[in-house]
């Protein structure tokens, strides 16, 4: 069958056989079956006819096979047989050229240090594995370009556009760690401003952005009543987070060398998402279930563990699902957020402070290098009073604004 070819007449051949390129003399597509298949330039010299393989399909792409057919061609008009001058490139490529599922490995360890959450680390793994090694792992880091990401993103990118997003971001970042080492030169084509923006829809207009669910504010007095008829150390766990606001990985590798005797909790920079040392003032209550959790697992030297291991990264959401599975762990930090808005004086800056927050604007962040413990002490206290009684400093709530909340 004689037909020019495209990308995509290539990719909906569904029958086997032999397909020629009425394009470029002599390319041929002979094709095993769906999506599989090898490029073959049919020749004449000196009476016989003749083969010769240019690889692979989809190894090798039909920009590359019709480079290879044509100069093959030329060869063959001065006179020469063609010869597989690829080979020899390829031979010699690989010695300095890194496949790129190979670099995206090695880039990814190199640069998983910096992250704490292992389950970040999998996804990081997973996502070019499952998405953009099927299609680019096998290529030259040099060799891919726009159509290449296209073809990674477009199948996901209104199915399942957060994880589109994300892999789109993460192949930028290999492909430029490529660039600085000079692997490769010219346009990132994984570059979104400027570049697959013109192409692809913007993923906000696709999927708008999700927050984490969160429990009313005014809920949470009825809730932590709920959690400490709960037995074992999650919900131990639990309560201790919702109390100080604080994310998962801060409250589950949580060390009890960080606690101070005057009850300041000192979480180093490295465990910490904006890298900055966070003091947080403990609370009586926050005291209490250290001592209890402690009692549990004494000779443990993390804040919260069994055996002395560190609870796991669903530990707390299980709990969590067990009372109200519509809500989320990290959403209580919204809650905390919400009641300081809504109920109370404190400032915005303190509160801010107290979820380690990073300030955006490195101008602001210069004249911000206090961390207002004073402030967030009182802070911390009346939120600590507002979760176990419905009120704090000199607010009581009404009895029938509880049943109404």
């Amino acid at each position: 069958m004689k037909t020019v070819f495209t990308d995509a007449f290539i990719k909906n051949i569904k029958q086997s056989g032999r397909y020629t390129d009425a394009a470029t003399t002599g390319l041929n597509l002979n094709v095993k079956g769906k999506g599989g298949g090898y490029w073959v330039f049919r020749y004449l010299f000196g009476g016989k006819r003749l083969d010769l393989s240019l690889g692979a399909y989809p190894s090798i792409s039909l920009k590359e096979a019709r480079k290879r057919a044509i100069t093959l061609r030329s060869e063959l008009l001065q006179g020469s047989k063609p010869k597989a001058y690829w080979r020899a490139e390829t031979a010699s490529k690989e010695l300095n050229q890194p496949l790129f599922k190979d670099y995206a490995k090695e880039c990814i360890e190199a640069k998983k240090a910096e992250w704490q959450n292992s389950k970040h680390i999998d996804q990081w793994f997973n996502t070019i594995d499952t998405y953009a090694n099927p299609i680019i792992g096998k290529k030259f880091i040099d060799e891919i370009d726009t159509q290449d990401i296209l073809d990674i993103l477009t199948p996901i990118w209104y199915k399942k556009t957060e994880t589109a997003s994300r892999l789109r971001g993460r192949i930028e970042w290999i492909l430029a760690s490529a660039t600085t080492r000079k692997l490769r030169s010219g346009l990132n084509p994984a570059t979104w401003k400027g570049h697959l923006e013109t192409i692809l829809p913007k993923p906000t207009r696709i999927t708008p952005v999700k927050h984490h669910p969160a429990l009313p504010y005014k809920e949470i007095p009825i809730f932590l009543n709920i959690l400490r008829e709960k037995d074992g150390v999650a919900a131990l766990a639990l309560e201790f987070l919702i109390l100080n606001a604080n994310r998962s990985g801060e409250v589950l590798n949580g060390l009890s060398s960080e606690i101070s005797e005057d009850g300041l909790w000192v979480i180093p920079a490295g465990r910490m998402k904006a890298k900055r040392e966070h003091r947080i003032p403990l609370g009586k209550r926050s005291s209490e279930i250290l001592a209890i959790a402690k009692s549990l697992d004494p000779n443990s030297k993390y804040l919260f563990s069994r055996d002395g291991e560190p609870l796991s990264n669903m530990a707390m959401a299980m709990m969590l699902r067990k009372i109200n599975p519509e809500i989320t762990v990290h959403g209580f930090r919204s809650c905390f957020r919400d009641w300081v808005s809504e109920e109370t004086t404190h400032s915005p800056e303190v509160a801010e402070k107290a979820l380690a927050h990073a300030v955006a604007n490195q101008v602001e962040a210069a004249y911000r290098r206090g961390d207002l413990l004073e402030h967030r002490k009182r802070l911390m206290k009346d939120w600590e009073d507002y979760c176990l009684t419905g009120s704090w400093g000199n607010v009581i709530q009404l009895e029938a604004e509880r049943k109404a909340a």
